[in-house]
């Protein structure tokens, strides 16, 4: 009779029959690749070869005047030999900083043009202690003594010109366009990346006429645009000038742009300060006289009633992760031409005379009924063409058509100084 009973081997070997290799089904290992991150579509601008200044009996010196009045306008720009030559003369001067601090330069190396240049900074500097700002009790918006400094400076600049070697009257009431534009609209009394690219228009009027030269690029950044930048911090806190065209926080700076493009050249191939250091407090303090980006850092901080980039600067705070100052550089340079050269609300402002010359083509104030920069009736309204119709543009605004007035951080700053030396806290805004 046959055995019903099965052997414990027989039992053991069918279980392990009916139980499935998971072995098999494991996914197998690889190594993690990095995640490649995507790259920026636009490509960074380059350096476009300097054209020579024209010849003198060539010029025929003419009044600056707003061109571009309309979106077409602006595209005729953008394809322009002006548009280059702007490229040229900013971007010259960026390369022309490379891996130099500030105090590279020393006296001896400044020609007598860039004298004389620094003599009118200084110059302006004594109109603004001689130009006291009106009582306007705790506003913090635009001071209106500001109007009272640019009407002297007005009467006063035709002797620094002259000095400086600017050949005749009408050259003079050309280039000196750009400078008495430089330091802020007197109507709307704001500041912004517009009226700092006149100081470089009058720098370029001055290559234009043959007073300045390629030679006298560097210290044209690293003494006269310095100098420029500490006399506008002087006016911007004496009269509370307002930010134009400014997101605010959400802003790369309320006021300049420039600083962070040559001081980012500056940086360049720096052993040891990184696009991160911008949050050490120890190293803004060492190099910030030396390096303009860390200066106006450090200025941006000093001027904010909270603490930390991230807080109120954030796209400072953004970039300080880059991992090289020559990333940095590549940005700022696209960020010159994507947020200054091509954003109409800037351009609109743009100012064209024989030295930095039009299209043929493009509109005329007069065409328009437009007023001139310094005729605009109070608040800034400007007539442009948009979508073939007539549109009354508001500039005391954020950059994009049409905001509200933006009260200046310098100006809570200096509120808050004011205050605290009288045991007083400072009024709270919205905006703060």
């Amino acid at each position: 009779m046959p055995s019903t009973t099965e052997t414990p081997g027989n039992d053991t070997k069918g279980k392990a029959e009916g139980i499935p290799n998971l072995r098999d089904r494991l996914p197998k290992l690889q190594p993690r690749r990095k995640l490649v991150p995507p790259s920026n579509p636009l490509p960074v601008p380059e350096t476009p070869n300097l054209p020579p200044p024209p010849e003198p009996s060539t010029i025929i010196f003419q009044k600056p005047t707003r061109r571009i009045l309309s979106s077409q306008d602006h595209d005729t720009f953008l394809a322009s030999p002006t548009y280059k030559l702007l490229l040229a003369f900013v971007f010259g001067l960026t390369d022309s900083v490379v891996d130099t601090p500030v105090s590279a330069v020393s006296s001896n190396d400044l020609s007598p043009a860039v004298r004389n240049i620094l003599e009118i900074l200084d110059k302006v500097e004594d109109v603004v202690s001689r130009s006291p700002p009106e009582n306007q009790g705790d506003s913090r918006f635009g001071n209106k003594g500001f109007r009272d400094f640019l009407d002297l400076a007005t009467e006063e600049h035709v002797e620094w010109h002259k000095h400086l070697g600017v050949p005749s009257s009408a050259a003079i009431t050309e280039v000196s366009t750009y400078f008495l534009q430089s330091f802020g609209n007197r109507t709307r009394i704001d500041y912004g990346s517009g009226h700092e690219l006149n100081f470089m228009l009058w720098l370029l009027c001055l290559y234009q006429i043959r007073i300045i030269a390629p030679s006298d690029f560097r210290t044209l950044v690293l003494k006269v645009f310095t100098r420029y930048l500490t006399l506008m911090r002087l006016i911007q806190s004496t009269y509370y000038l307002e930010p134009a065209g400014s997101h605010g926080v959400w802003g790369l700076d309320d006021y300049q742009f420039l600083p962070f493009l040559f001081g980012a050249s500056q940086l360049l191939h720096h052993p040891y300060i990184r696009p991160l250091s911008i949050h050490q407090s120890f190293i803004l303090e060492e190099y910030g006289k030396d390096y303009l980006y860390l200066g106006q850092v450090n200025f941006v901080n000093s001027v904010k009633n909270v603490e930390g980039l991230r807080w109120h600067s954030p796209m400072l705070d953004d970039i300080s992760s880059a991992k090289s100052w020559s990333k940095v550089e590549d940005g700022m340079r696209r960020m010159f031409v994507a947020e200054v050269l091509k954003k109409l609300p800037v351009m609109q402002h743009f100012l064209f005379g024989s030295l930095v010359p039009a299209e043929e083509g493009m509109s005329k104030e007069e065409e328009y009924g437009v007023k001139s920069e310094d005729e605009e009736p109070e608040g800034g309204e400007m007539i442009v063409m948009k979508d073939g119709m007539r549109h009354v543009h508001q500039m005391n605004s954020w950059g994009d058509c049409c905001g509200i007035k933006v009260p200046s951080s310098v100006a809570a700053a200096e509120e808050m100084k004011k205050r605290m030396r009288g045991g007083e806290g400072l009024r709270r805004i919205p905006f703060d």
